[in-house]
Formats: structure tokens, C-alpha cells, sequence
């Protein structure tokens, strides 16, 4: 029974059905592509834009370590303003010039700790931005190309419902479904997997910003401590 009819899907192209489609079908598919493009959008962005803070946090770990004073490594985190680990620098170190200037030295730990908290949590919103947007085009895809699905049975067995008992009227709404089904699935898959993957990026951009805040901490101690 089925091989008839998978023999006639693979007579007609993708862009046949298209072109052929109802307005509900291609509603589906335009939509779904839009979401596809969109993620994709989102995952090149984001691959690059973690490149560049991994890279940079490596060369501004080493300024770093190898500096002697807190001028110098403010000097050499100009160089690299893509790094997450120079904007949590700044923000302790602002802090550290704040006390500098008003008491003559570095009496509240506890207040640096806090700005470099803030800055570790300023820029996870930073890299964690459109990250709900990877999340949606994930969860939402498959449902919109549900839809379809059912949309395209439903044409299938309306042509039956009208007394044509001919498999050539009975294959286009299966694969109407059959498509939107699958491009449902070609947005979301790439979506969840981008979206795993970045997270766990993420969180090691937050362990290695937590572990910097300790190295500043010793740095300041050093150079600062009473």
C-alpha cells in the first residue's frame, strides 16, 4: 500500500509542492524558514563573538600575570576590549582608584569583590543575549511544523472525502506534511544543539571570570594589602 505512494513523493520536487501549496502550507514553510535564517543568524554571530572573547582572555591573562602594577595591566587592557575578563577587570579596578583617591589606600576588600561581582554579571548578560531566542526557534519549530502536518493529513483526506480514490490526490497533501515536518526539524535541531553548546560555553566564560576575580583579589593584596 505504502510503496505506491512513496513512489509518487518522489516524483514531485520540493519545489512543485511548493508552488502548488495552499496558503496555510506555505504560510508553514515561509515561517519556518524565516526561523531557520533567523537561528542561523544568531549562531554564526555568537560562534564569532566567543571566539574572539576566548582569544582575547588568553592574551589578557598573560598582560596580566605578567604585569607589576595595576597601571600597567590598565595599559594593556586597551588592547583588548573584547574580552569579558577586561571589563571585570575595570570594574574592580575603578573601585580599588575610588578608595586610592579618598583614603589613601585600599581599606574595603569586601566593596572590589562586589564590583567584580557585578561585572562578571554584566557581562553574562552580555554573552547570554539572544540565547532565548536559540532556545524558542528550538522548542517552537517542530510544533509549527506539527501544524503543517496535520494541515497536509487533513488535505489528504479531503481529496479522499470527495469520492477520488487515485493516490495522484491523496500525495501531495502527504507530502505537504511530510515536508513542513522535516523543515520544522532543519530549524529546531540546529537551534538546540547551538544552544547547548553556547551554554556550556557560557558557563565556562563564568568560571574563568570567578577565578580571575580571585587573581585580582591576590593581585590587589599584593600590591595594595596592609
Amino acid at each position: 500500500m505504502f510503496s505506491p505512494v512513496i513512489g509518487l513523493l518522489l516524483q514531485l520536487s520540493i519545489w512543485d509542492l511548493v508552488s502548488k501549496s495552499k496558503p496555510i502550507p506555505i504560510a508553514v514553510l515561509v515561517t519556518l524558514l524565516v526561523l531557520s535564517l533567523f537561528s542561523w543568524t544568531i549562531i554564526f554571530s555568537k560562534w564569532n563573538v566567543f571566539r574572539q572573547a576566548r582569544v582575547a582572555n588568553s592574551r589578557f591573562v598573560r598582560a596580566f600575570r605578567k604585569a607589576s602594577g595595576f597601571e600597567q595591566v590598565a595599559l594593556a587592557s586597551e588592547q583588548f576590549p573584547i574580552s569579558p575578563l577586561v571589563a571585570v577587570f575595570d570594574f574592580g579596578y575603578e573601585e580599588i582608584e575610588r578608595q586610592i583617591k579618598s583614603r589613601g589606600s585600599l581599606r574595603n576588600k569586601l566593596a572590589v569583590e562586589r564590583s567584580l561581582q557585578l561585572g562578571i554579571s554584566e557581562e553574562l548578560t552580555k554573552l547570554e543575549r539572544s540565547m532565548n531566542w536559540l532556545a524558542t526557534v528550538a522548542s517552537v519549530s517542530p510544533f509549527i511544523g506539527l501544524f503543517g502536518t496535520v494541515w497536509g493529513i487533513i488535505d489528504a483526506f479531503q481529496a479522499l472525502s470527495l469520492g477520488s480514490n487515485s493516490l495522484r490526490a491523496v500525495a501531495p497533501g502527504i507530502a505537504e506534511a511530510l515536508v513542513t515536518t522535516a523543515m520544522g526539524l532543519l530549524a529546531a535541531i540546529p537551534a538546540a544543539m547551538a544552544y547547548n553548546y553556547f551554554g556550556n560555553t557560557i558557563r565556562e566564560q563564568s568560571a574563568r571570570m570567578e577565578d580571575f576575580s580571585l587573581e585580582f583579589m591576590n593581585f590587589a593584596e599584593r600590591h595594595f594589602g596592609e
